[in-house]
């Protein structure tokens, strides 16, 4: 029986990487091209994959009031919302692949003025309005689920390898426990420099 391996994808660092690309696609297929040339790497060709482990978040069915005009506004009438939860339905069909999905926290205001708008305002003053301002938003539950996973791989010897997708230093700790229980740890950065931190952590950078 061959040693086996994992994928484990940070969903999060992946959409934003491939949404900076020139093609600024981010869909199901997109994914599954990018986990295919993680499958074709020689480093694994001698080894049997497990499975595709999938990180991401995904927003509640929230009402909010929205900054400038106070009319009620639904997360999920947003398409970026709508489209992630389209995405995590066509993933979780695809072969080999499980999903792990936190939640979108929305904080107490809800709402942050976009980058560039203070800027624009500052030279050219105008009154706000609703398009001025984004969904303040953060993850919950995603660090947590994909920690525990590697947890889980390196303790019941279930991989001998795993590649992880990110480009995130909350999981050094992580990366350092694997490598202690005899499992190798290789880094996809999808192109970018990355952390030295995570480099140093890992046995091979992709």
């Amino acid at each position: 029986m061959r040693p086996r391996y994992a994928i484990l994808v940070d969903g999060g660092f992946m959409r934003t990487n491939l949404l900076r690309r020139p093609t600024k696609s981010f869909t199901a297929d997109d994914v599954v091209r990018e986990c295919d040339r993680l499958r074709s790497l020689p480093c694994v060709k001698d080894y049997e994959l497990l499975r595709i482990f999938y990180y991401d978040a995904q927003a509640k069915d929230v009402e909010l009031t929205a900054p400038v005009s106070g009319s009620t506004y639904n997360a999920m009438n947003d398409d970026k919302f709508r489209n992630t939860r389209k995405l995590h339905d066509q993933l979780i069909l695809k072969p080999d692949f499980a999903l792990r999905i936190g939640e979108l926290s929305f904080a107490q205001s809800g709402w942050r003025l976009k980058p560039n708008v203070a800027t624009k305002l500052a030279k050219q003053p105008r009154p706000l309005t609703d398009e001025d301002f984004t969904l303040n938003v953060q993850q919950k539950g995603v660090d947590m689920r994909i920690g525990m996973d590697m947890a889980r791989l390196a303790l019941r010897e279930m991989v001998r390898t795993v590649i992880v997708v990110t480009g995130d230093t909350d999981f050094v700790p992580a990366f350092k426990f694997m490598r202690r229980e005899g499992v190798r740890v290789i880094l996809d950065l999808l192109g970018e420099q990355g952390r030295p931190e995570l480099r140093q952590h890992s046995d091979l950078v992709v």
